[in-house]
């Protein structure tokens, strides 16, 4: 846990790459990013797209005019919200057929310690769906990406860590302690005994757990641990309720590293379940 993941060379949130749009789905992810903006002292540029192609506009060149107005509209919204907070905020317009690729290229321009973006869905299965633009956002980004639900706020009670005891599980440790000393929060790390799992897989999170407890104390953090049997996804959900906790954090891929799609993934399905912000660490 030596390693600071994806935080800046001085171990801080310093730039904040805020993907929305005028839908409403984005709301919480606007209102959470600047609530940590100001507490964590960084700087935002808030992106909006506009879907589009050459086809489109050949053929329809006044309502891509007319979309492109809009979204500059509602950035100058967004950007008025975070100056209001007293947050430095730029806006960035972006146009393209395939927005996950937008947001991905304007990482790499904006080169950011964050992505916050919204999530889809409210209930039901379209609760469970976590939008494509999200999956491969986190899939294919180089930053963590903090996605939030349209009703979620500001974390203010407590810190949820959920590891495996992979390398992206001890970046998502780090990335909590980190956010636990700016926020001044008490952190709750969760093991899952999977039972399909080995008992020496098992053993392994069972160490993980109080490996990486200890490691926050020694940081001056308040930590305790929790190990539960059943699926990953469900015991870090009803843990995070259970707890009180108002941000998960987990490591952006598991185990099985990078070689296997996000879709499908523990971190995908805690994203879709929960009702407070995830924050996906790579």
């Amino acid at each position: 846990m030596s390693e600071q993941g994806q935080l800046s060379p001085t171990g801080r949130f310093e730039k904040i790459l805020l993907a929305s749009d005028a839908s409403g789905f984005g709301a919480g992810a606007v209102r959470v990013a600047i609530a940590f903006a100001t507490k964590s002292g960084a700087r935002i540029t808030a992106l909006t797209i506009v879907r589009t192609n050459p086809e489109y506009e050949a053929l329809a060149h006044d309502l891509v005019e007319r979309a492109e107005e809009d979204a500059w509209n509602y950035l100058d919204t967004v950007v008025a919200a975070a100056k209001e907070a007293g947050v430095a905020c730029e806006p960035m317009l972006r146009r393209g057929e395939d927005p996950a690729r937008e947001i991905v290229e304007a990482e790499v321009e904006a080169r950011p310690d964050l992505l916050v973006m919204g999530r889809r869905g409210s209930r039901g299965l379209a609760r469970m769906s976590v939008g494509d633009a999200t999956v491969k956002a986190i899939g294919r980004g180089q930053c963590s990406v903090l996605v939030v639900p349209r009703a979620a706020e500001m974390w203010t009670r407590r810190i949820l860590i959920g590891t495996d005891g992979s390398r992206f599980g001890d970046a998502a440790a780090v990335t909590a302690g980190a956010i636990a000393r700016v926020c001044r929060l008490p952190v709750t790390v969760v093991g899952a005994m999977v039972p399909s799992h080995s008992e020496a897989r098992q053993e392994d999170g069972r160490r993980a757990v109080e490996r990486t407890v200890q490691l926050l104390q020694k940081d001056g953090i308040e930590a305790d641990g929790v190990v539960a049997p059943g699926e990953a996804d469900s015991v870090i959900v009803a843990t995070a309720k259970s707890r009180d906790a108002d941000l998960i954090v987990l490591g952006s891929h598991g185990r099985t590293g990078l070689d296997r799609a996000l879709v499908g993934s523990v971190c995908e399905r805690v994203i879709g379940q929960a009702s407070s912000a995830v924050l996906a660490v790579r």
